[in-house]
């Protein structure tokens, strides 16, 4: 890829931030063990081929995990060659997860050296679209586009935990874990499918997957429908891609209420990142960049604020936010030969 001068935000946003996809085949990423299990839930959202490598390096700057002036922080992460990855999810601090549509294997790295190794071997016929780090149990949950498949990985050793397939799926895109469960839109069929977790986060048996029908304000039409989804204040938030709308989904009754948003246009937005009430919604099927919205205390509505980007990114996917930073996965779904394209993690910086 033809390096570029680096810039910092395309937009600046207006306050201070406190910081899925059908192409050929389908996207996601993940990480290592956590040092200290916590009761919380989740920290978000793939790609590697079955080699182990080493990321390699590309620039830095010297930034803390609070934004100061120690450690210094690469600027491009590579991840393996023709792994067509889509999600990434970061686990305890600046461990990221990415993993591969073309074999849905999983490399594990660290966002502040950019080494990486793989995780999860590639297996055919497998994808690895959305990913999420569920915290209190240390583990890696994937999405598997077409395939119809949901699996939980031990986030350490890479050890399949569960999986689960479901009869009916179109497009399974992204998740998103609470303490309740474990939620993932389909991109092509209105409803989310629900693994439900038990007493301390215990595993269902292999067909106690659910569906839950998406009712009320969100309206599935041609394209991709839902897409990224990210937890907030007891409700669920969903973009459609096809659209540029976001929604609040009950996860308890599936009824839906689209968010009031001013501002730019959200449509071809794909992974959401969230952080308090700054959300960034990734262009991955537009522009390099991701627009900044500040939501409401409520959820109801929001505003676009401003919009970030590099000159690194190459249609962009999804994200996390680490170290002051927001990292995200070049999605590249234009690429000539994708199975022969590098693929990179971009740090974009906030401030």
């Amino acid at each position: 890829m033809t390096r570029r001068p680096r810039s910092a935000a395309l937009v600046p946003a207006t306050i201070a931030l406190t910081a899925g996809l059908l192409a050929a085949p389908a996207p996601a990423i993940a990480a290592p063990a956590a040092a200290a299990r916590t009761a919380g839930a989740a920290t978000t959202a793939g790609g590697a081929t079955g080699v182990t490598t080493a990321g390699e390096v590309t620039g830095a700057t010297e930034v803390t995990a609070a934004g100061g002036r120690h450690g210094r922080l690469p600027e491009t992460i590579a991840l393996p060659t023709g792994s067509l990855p889509e999600g990434i999810a970061r686990g305890c601090g600046t461990t990221f997860y990415a993993g591969s549509r073309a074999d849905g294997s999983i490399v594990v790295g660290d966002l502040r050296t950019g080494s990486t190794r793989q995780l999860v071997a590639g297996v055919s016929g497998r994808v690895a679209v959305g990913m999420v780090y569920e915290a209190r149990a240390d583990r890696l949950w994937v999405a598997g586009g077409a395939t119809g498949a949901i699996t939980a990985y031990d986030a350490g050793t890479g050890q399949e935990l569960g999986r689960w397939v479901v009869p009916g799926s179109g497009f399974l895109n992204d998740v998103e874990v609470t303490r309740e469960g474990v939620y993932v839109t389909d991109s092509a069929v209105q409803r989310l499918v629900v693994i439900p977790l038990g007493r301390r986060g215990a595993l269902p048996a292999t067909d106690g997957a659910r569906t839950l029908e998406i009712t009320g304000d969100l309206v599935y039409g041609p394209g991709f429908n839902a897409n990224g989804i990210r937890a907030y204040r007891g409700a669920l938030i969903v973009t459609q891609s096809s659209t540029g709308d976001l929604f609040r989904v009950d996860p308890r009754t599936g009824a839906s209420e689209r968010i009031q948003v001013s501002g730019r246009d959200l449509t071809a937005g794909d992974g959401l990142v969230l952080r308090g009430r700054t959300l960034y919604v990734v262009f991955g099927f537009s522009t390099d960049s991701a627009a900044v919205v500040r939501l409401s205390r409520d959820g109801r509505s929001g505003e676009v604020v401003g919009e970030v980007g590099d000159p690194d990114l190459d249609r962009p996917t999804t994200g996390v936010l680490a170290a002051g930073a927001l990292w995200l996965v070049n999605g590249r779904f234009e690429v000539a030969d994708p199975r022969s394209a590098d693929y990179q993690v971009v740090r974009v910086d906030l401030r």
